[in-house]
């Protein structure tokens, strides 16, 4: 096992020296050790330099393999992390790899539906391959229903081997970012060790089929009523952690704006569509498709004027709690607003940055970075990157990251970039901010008030009847707090006593253990009886405080 991650250590830090990824750290943050180990490699085989430093990335994280090139994508997300060449760089990196053996995968279906042939459950199975990624690859079938009919579905299969693969390199990629942390003077921005554990995460959550079947039944349940987004059913009595049973569905990529077009999608209406599925997922029910890239996200074939999303894939899945809900939206809400000093008072209301933050300077920081870009109009303003600036702002004042924010961001980034791909004037402020206001003003107004008070009234009926009970225990407890002072105070002094009481006994033995020393150094030179007698006295002496002490 070590051997393999030592050929694999060895195997990265030829691809960084062939690739010249050297080029990439800065000359100011280039350590002398690091400039002297580039110095006397210069004889190493090379790339051609005339490749610049983003296209030798992303060719390394191809080199690599399917974990490496994954965690490009995700960082080409992270445009608060990367500049612009990078990021759009990493954006092309292409999750398709080789297919592995159709036999495998039907021996691998079998064994986790517990099947003795595969015509068991299926009345037909295709061993071509539909698509084939990093994690998984997905063939098509019919399966038997027990009304006799056939169900077109996909099956889902986790690639054998991955989990020990994913393991071992996202171990690599640990111990390559802690050594960042240390090295490298910028490492307080980048976060390169929290970079690599949401990374982990996310590719954890896509290796267990069983949490994205029930992700993908959470999400149909919630839009089951919807015109904007379609969810395919899943079907779950046929779902284990390494195989997904889902239902086919034929749409258009939503990246195939010339197909689009060729059937008369009404495309403007469409961008609108995709912003308010975003913010219905985030705010309505907080749970939302955080994975929303154009290889996910298909358009329905049927009622172009009228175009409905299909979503696929449901990994990886965020979350908000009513508190990270209710200051997102009035963050967003006092941004369309210009109100910088409340977006600072959220801030720290929220407990995402440090109370003892100066609101004033933070305030004063939010504005620096924000006017610039409102001077621009509205629909050439990129929602994404305002929210970006924003958390980068909040970072340098102490700002932790947040888990479920660093997610919606990536999944902000992604709705905007498709429906400005769509509807290039899409204006996803003036889309955005009715929606926001309204979800506000419901959650805050008196609407608010009555449908609490509707939700907790049982509660609150149920536990009517201790209310006197409760009301006589806090009476009582407040008539008792003259005597209880008094018993505080009287155990105070006790303790006072006793602390005194040590004290003394512990000056007593410090100073007949010293006298112990002292004397036996002078009984030994004297050869005196006298001597001898008093050390023993102050021997018991000492003992005897000890004693005390430890009692």
């Amino acid at each position: 096992m070590k051997s393999n991650r030592y050929s694999r250590f060895f195997q990265i830090a030829h691809t960084f020296l062939y690739y010249r990824l050297y080029d990439l750290v800065p000359e100011s943050h280039r350590t002398w050790y690091m400039a002297l180990t580039h110095t006397l490699l210069f004889w190493y085989p090379k790339v051609s330099k005339q490749n610049s430093k983003a296209v030798n990335l992303r060719l390394a994280l191809e080199s690599l393999g399917p974990v490496w090139i994954k965690f490009g994508q995700m960082l080409s997300t992270r445009k608060d992390l990367l500049s612009e060449s990078l990021s759009i760089e990493l954006t092309k990196l292409q999750d398709q790899v080789p297919p592995f053996s159709s036999q495998v995968a039907i021996e691998r279906i079998k064994q986790e539906l517990n099947l003795s042939a595969i015509e068991d459950l299926f009345f037909e199975f295709d061993p071509t391959p539909i698509a084939s990624a990093s994690i998984a690859q997905v063939h098509s079938a019919k399966l038997q229903r027990e009304n006799g009919d056939h169900q077109e579905v996909v099956i889902k299969v986790i690639r054998p081997g991955i989990e020990k693969q994913i393991n071992a390199d996202v171990a690599l990629m640990m111990v390559m970012a802690q050594i960042l942390n240390r090295v490298l003077a910028e490492a307080h921005r980048l976060r390169p060790v929290e970079v690599v554990e949401e990374y982990k995460k996310t590719i954890v959550a896509e290796l267990n089929l069983v949490q994205e079947a029930a992700n993908g039944i959470q999400l149909r349940r919630n839009f089951e009523q919807s015109d904007d987004l379609y969810i395919p059913q899943i079907f779950s009595e046929h779902c284990s952690k390494r195989v997904l049973v889902m239902e086919r569905i034929y749409g258009i990529p939503v990246s195939d704006i010339a197909q689009l077009n060729a059937q008369g999608s009404d495309l403007k209406k469409l961008a609108e569509r995709g912003v308010r599925v975003f913010f219905t997922q985030v705010f309505r029910d907080s749970f939302f498709h955080a994975d929303m890239h154009p290889g996910n996200i298909f358009i329905s074939r049927e009622n172009p004027t009228d175009p409905k999303y299909i979503g696929i894939d449901f990994g990886i899945i965020g979350t908000l709690n009513s508190e990270d809900k209710r200051y997102l939206a009035e963050n967003f809400v006092a941004f369309f607003n210009r109100d910088y000093l409340k977006v600072a008072e959220l801030h720290v209301q929220s407990g995402w940055v440090p109370s003892h933050i100066n609101v004033e300077q933070f305030e004063m920081a939010i504005r620096t970075v924000c006017e610039p870009i409102f001077n621009k109009p509205l629909a050439d303003i990129s929602f994404a990157q305002v929210l970006i600036g924003l958390f980068d702002t909040a970072r340098q004042f102490e700002m932790q990251v947040q888990p479920q924010l660093v997610l919606l961001q990536k999944t902000l980034l992604y709705v905007e970039g498709l429906g400005r791909q769509l509807y290039p004037q899409l204006d996803l402020w003036e889309t955005a901010k009715p929606f926001l206001e309204d979800w506000v003003n419901d959650q805050m107004g008196v609407k608010a008030l009555f449908r609490t008070t509707k939700q907790n009234l049982p509660y609150w009926i149920e536990k009517a009847p201790q209310v006197p009970e409760l009301f006589y225990g806090s009476l009582q407890s407040i008539s008792r707090l003259p005597l209880m002072k008094k018993e505080l105070i009287a155990d105070y002094q006790i303790l006072q006593q006793k602390q005194q009481r040590f004290f003394k006994r512990l000056t007593v033995f410090s100073i007949s253990a010293i006298g112990v020393l002292l004397i036996t150094l002078f009984a030994d030179v004297s050869n005196d009886i006298n001597w001898f007698a008093a050390d023993v006295l102050l021997a018991a002496l000492a003992l005897l405080n000890a004693w005390k002490l430890r009692n």
